[in-house]
């Protein structure tokens, strides 16, 4: 295993930050390539015992896995450069892309643009669920777990965080002792000090705006503060639950909107999760304009990521115990299995609301369900989605070229 220079680790994850399309699968999958098989900086076991790790955090796996390689090869400062070179050509190109929307997104050629893209979307999510399912759901009771998950917000709306902790309980309390792996014994090296920086640099702003600061701003700040704390399960985890606090409880977005926003994010390098910056501008843009919503852009980017980093450098010295224990290992197990059951409330939720104009509402309880009206099924959109089906699940027509042919298509329809 070679000791890489800053400088290459520098153009390696700038080249992985550049070439970051297609959400988490593609992007840890370009990772082992590029660290793994081309540039022999860790070894197999080294690279799937840090994916293990990274997906016991809350938060977006990918980056948190490009933030502990670069530690593991380079200490701190490695880790810094490599999670933010992950990071940041994405999030100059949504910002762009964001105030783009915020003045134009509105017009006629714009949205039937966007009726391709979320038309691909709907497919996006529909196969990262088929994938997840088939890798996670391999006995009965990881499959009861991811229905009754889904039965719970999609017929509850349940919190996603008492969902996944009820999960991580019982794959905690029923994990076998048996074939127990004996701890690791390698020196435990923890970065406290970097640690103690980053939950400085996330602490400040935070309480900083409480006290001092605009009302929205601290409400944004708290939320995404939150999210980087409770969203365990992967990037689509994440969006789930974004999805119903920013459409249903603040009413930030429109539900076409975040479907929107989600598409732009699909079309961009970096991790999925940087639709948080489309949203806190969007959010902000409506209320003061471009400046504030430049603001508010930088600033959930800050809260979405710096407790990836500080997550990163307080338990990656004992990733070796972590990734050891079997209670830990079950818990995740089942947390993935819940977060099944969350991607299928995400999509069901995403479908009905591209492909349907109007819905019946109906109480089961105390709760509310809405049910489409199938009269109200859009045509258009059911083309482009069998289209979209038919380049990404059919032809493997590479992600972006997708995008770019379901928005052209999109216009096209809206034309004749």
């Amino acid at each position: 295993m070679s000791q890489p220079t800053m400088s290459e680790l520098f153009q390696a994850f700038g080249r992985i930050g550049l070439l970051s399309f297609g959400g988490p699968a593609a992007q840890m999958a370009l990772m082992h390539q590029e660290i793994v098989e081309k540039r022999q900086w860790l070894t197999e076991e080294d690279y799937l015992r840090a994916l293990s790790f990274c997906m016991l955090l809350p938060g977006p796996e990918a980056m948190q896995l490009a933030t502990y390689t670069g530690w593991k090869i380079r200490g701190v400062l490695g880790g810094i450069l490599s999670g933010l070179l992950f990071v940041l050509p994405g999030a100059m190109v949504i910002l762009v892309l964001a105030i783009a929307y915020g003045y134009w997104g509105r017009l006629p050629l714009t949205q039937a643009a966007f009726l391709g893209v979320k038309a691909a979307v709907i497919i996006i999510v529909a196969t990262a669920l088929y994938r997840l399912a088939v890798k996670t759901l391999k006995d009965k009771p990881r499959w009861i777990a991811a229905i009754l998950s889904f039965i719970a917000i999609f017929v509850f709306s349940a919190p996603f965080p008492l969902t996944i902790a009820a999960a991580a309980l019982f794959g905690f309390l029923t994990a076998k002792k048996s074939g127990r792996t004996e701890p690791s014994h390698a020196k435990v090296k923890t970065p406290y000090k970097a640690a103690a920086l980053f939950a400085a640099l996330w602490a400040i702003p935070l309480l900083s705006l409480q006290f001092f600061g605009s009302e929205f701003l601290a409400e944004l700040a708290w939320f995404f503060s939150k999210l980087a704390v409770v969203t365990f399960g992967g990037a689509y985890a994440v969006l789930a639950y974004m999805t119903q606090a920013t459409v249903q409880d603040f009413g930030w977005l429109s539900l076409p909107e975040m479907i929107d926003g989600l598409g732009l994010a699909e079309t961009t390098p970096g991790p999925l999760i940087l639709v948080t910056e489309f949203v806190g501008f969007l959010a902000a843009f409506k209320t003061g304009g471009l400046w504030f919503g430049i603001l508010a852009a930088l600033l959930t980017l800050w809260m979405t990521f710096i407790p990836c980093f500080l997550w990163i450098f307080l338990a990656a010295g004992h990733v070796e115990n972590l990734t050891r224990q079997p209670r830990l290992a079950n818990a995740l197990s089942f947390v993935t299995a819940a977060v099944v059951g969350v991607i299928l409330n995400l999509g069901i939720w995403f479908s009905f609301n591209t492909l349907f104009a109007e819905f019946n509402v109906y109480m089961v309880g105390n709760s509310t369900v809405s049910l489409p009206k199938l009269t109200s099924l859009n045509p258009h959109t059911v083309l482009l989605t069998i289209a979209s089906f038919g380049l990404l699940a059919l032809g493997r027509v590479p992600l972006g070229i997708t995008l770019i042919l379901m928005a052209l298509a999109g216009v096209g329809l809206s034309m004749v």
